[in-house]
């Protein structure tokens, strides 16, 4: 690969996990364009809301592409670019084959797990919520399956028992970041994944943030972390979502989802296995609280049924 100052790049992501890999290759090589998911409505006001690596991407004046789906006047426009190389970090979308075809050195991507273990669109939740105590990023060449193309090297990423999805997806950026340079900087050969070896991590839903009190204590809380911050942890109660933005898992038994007592940061409930004490929460409407405020305002006594 010749020096990594005249390299030809496009650059291919949307969410803030993105940006540090883009702002490196801004860095390190020559970025002809960028190309993220279209900028759409958020929050309550419906207020059109640039993505992370948009906004990114217009600041530093880099040719920006948006398009809503990808097309022969896509494709058109990237082979004007004349890229040498595509990087596409969680840029949401499979590339047609003509895309991968298109760059002389072929596209990259880095993915954050290590694979051939969680493919797919939600690595890290998935990591957490399973409880893995390391996961890392993965730079892999694009090929026309889903995170299933040969990978050149990995970065190993550990897992704290109390870190939540956000927390690792913040570490988990820098590091793919680091391992892109790593790789432009020093390229080495490919090698095919060992399929026997796959797992999935498909996108998450809503559904998956409904805590299930039977589940053993370690499982509970693995799930309110993996879904934090989206979509979030939740139980039923008078017909509404509350919301567990955080636990503790400790000893205890009763009946799963009954209040066995009061710790001093929250309530316990008992699980299927162990008990977790509820450390902040958030009803309907209201702020979060950390739990010993929030039992001030809603007591919990032992034996309520959540």
């Amino acid at each position: 690969m010749r020096p990594l100052d005249t390299l030809r790049v496009v650059f291919m992501g949307t969410p803030e996990y993105a940006v540090p890999t883009l702002k490196v290759l801004c860095d390190h090589t020559l970025v002809v364009g960028v190309v993220s998911q279209p900028a759409r409505p958020k929050g309550r006001g419906n207020q059109i809301e640039q993505t992370p690596v948009g906004a990114f991407a217009e600041a530093r004046g880099i040719a920006l592409f948006q398009w809503p789906r990808l097309s022969n006047e896509s494709y058109q426009a990237l082979q004007a670019l004349a890229p040498d190389l595509i990087v596409v970090v969680a840029y949401g979308r499979i590339l047609p084959q003509r895309y991968l075809d298109l760059p002389p050195l072929g596209c990259i991507n880095g993915h954050g797990s290590l694979l051939p273990a969680l493919r797919g669109a939600a690595p890290i939740q998935w990591a957490v919520i399973h409880g893995l105590e390391e996961t890392g990023v993965s730079i892999m060449k694009m090929d026309a399956g889903m995170d299933t193309g040969p990978v050149a090297l990995t970065r190993r990423l550990p897992i704290g028992p109390d870190e939540t999805a956000a927390s690792v997806f913040e570490r988990m950026s820098v590091l793919t970041a680091e391992a892109v340079v790593e790789y432009l900087e020093n390229p080495r050969p490919f090698v095919d994944q060992d399929p026997t070896g796959a797992t999935h991590a498909r996108p998450l839903t809503k559904e998956d943030g409904l805590l299930d009190w039977s589940w053993p204590a370690a499982t509970v809380h693995n799930r309110v972390r993996g879904t934090w911050p989206w979509p979030g942890a939740y139980f039923p109660r008078d017909g509404q979502p509350w919301k567990v933005h955080a636990t503790r898992v400790i000893e205890g038994r009763g009946e799963p989802g009954t209040i066995t007592g009061h710790a001093p940061d929250g309530p316990i409930v008992a699980c299927g296995e162990g008990a977790v004490v509820l450390t902040r929460l958030q009803k309907p409407g209201r702020n979060a609280l950390d739990g010993k405020a929030f039992l001030l305002g809603e007591p919990l006594p032992p034996g309520t049924r959540l």
